[in-house]
């Protein structure tokens, strides 16, 4: 079994679709940066390759060690509703999109499905430890959640995941059975 320690990125503070666009996260709450670090097992982490995920992989890390990121535990791909103000996209589709989350793919992006496909896989490649610390994204963790709580994705969207908090999942031959989320060490 491996204890999957899913952490979510430091707040961008941004206002709109950010999916793949990458933008830095403010990581300058040091307490609360300290208190997850401490709150961590000694173990690989492995992070999405987006700059927000990176850099606060590099503030938590300490002396575990370090996988090369992944361009698999990316956030959403928004498509055509990337970096754009709510306001600007707002209309049926963008709300059908989150009100009937599947197989409804972002114009020109992705659908739940590709996003819980693509993480499902890569997670299910570097599990086999005891213990591995992620660092991605909200709908990556939402992902990993839905399957581990036999959910579907609409009811997973309820489910709070602010950042830099800590989720647990365990994976078990492929089996994720959620242990705790959205805690702020």
């Amino acid at each position: 079994m491996t204890r999957l320690w899913l952490i979510r990125h430091g707040p961008t503070h941004a206002r709109r679709m950010v999916g793949w666009t990458d933008l830095p996260a403010d990581l300058s709450d040091t307490p609360a940066i300290e208190r997850l670090s401490a709150a961590l097992p000694h173990a690989p982490v492995v992070s999405s390759d987006l700059i927000r995920a990176t850099a606060t992989a590099d503030a938590i890390q300490g002396t575990r060690p370090r996988l090369p990121h992944s361009p698999a535990l990316r956030e959403f791909h928004y498509g055509e509703w990337e970096n754009q103000a709510f306001d600007a996209i707002d209309s049926p589709d963008l709300r059908a999109y989150f009100d009937d989350p599947g197989a409804r793919r972002a114009p020109g992006g992705e659908s739940w499905d590709d996003v819980a496909a693509r993480v499902h896989g890569a997670v299910g490649s570097m599990a086999g430890g005891t213990d591995l610390i992620v660092v991605a994204h909200m709908g990556v963790i939402l992902t990993l959640w839905a399957r581990a709580r036999g959910i579907p994705p609409y009811d997973a969207l309820a489910q709070r995941i602010d950042n830099l908090s800590l989720t647990r999942i365990d994976w078990s031959d492929g089996r994720l059975s959620a242990v705790d989320a959205n805690r702020c060490p």
